[in-house]
């Protein structure tokens, strides 16, 4: 077999050119593509612990406390004492971090579509099938 035609080189490369697609995307909200995720998973849930947005990103702990960090430092989130759980904090979206989020969450769609632009929607549709059956 050669190196190309291998699954995880051909996964690598299509990863790395989701990131450059989607960072090129974003930085027009002056984040990171990671950081942007960070923001869409919280407008679909906010007020969580960091522990569960680490669990829903899948991001290790290091690599989300950074995030974390960097976010609140652009007052985007905020850490919120937890309630329930004192061991724990919520990582919560401010006022500003919504609105990013929401302008974020606009161009999504149409972005999807546009990486994709070379397939399909039936294809579209399979790949994003398969990529789910794999993980």
């Amino acid at each position: 077999m050669k190196t190309e035609d291998c699954i995880f080189f051909q996964l690598s490369r299509v990863s790395r050119a989701g990131s450059r697609y989607w960072h090129k995307k974003v930085t027009e909200f002056s984040v990171t593509s990671a950081q942007a995720l960070v923001l869409l998973f919280l407008l679909e849930e906010d007020r969580i612990t960091s522990k569960y947005l680490g669990t829903k990103i899948e991001f290790d702990s290091a690599t989300l406390t950074g995030l974390i960090d960097r976010l609140t430092k652009a007052g985007l989130i905020e850490r919120r004492d937890n309630l329930v759980d004192r061991r724990a904090i919520l990582v919560c979206l401010t006022k500003d971090g919504r609105a990013t989020a929401k302008q974020i969450f606009s161009i999504v769609e149409n972005e999807n579509q546009a990486f994709l632009l070379n397939l399909t929607k039936e294809e579209g549709l399979i790949l994003r099938s398969l990529l789910k059956k794999i993980c």
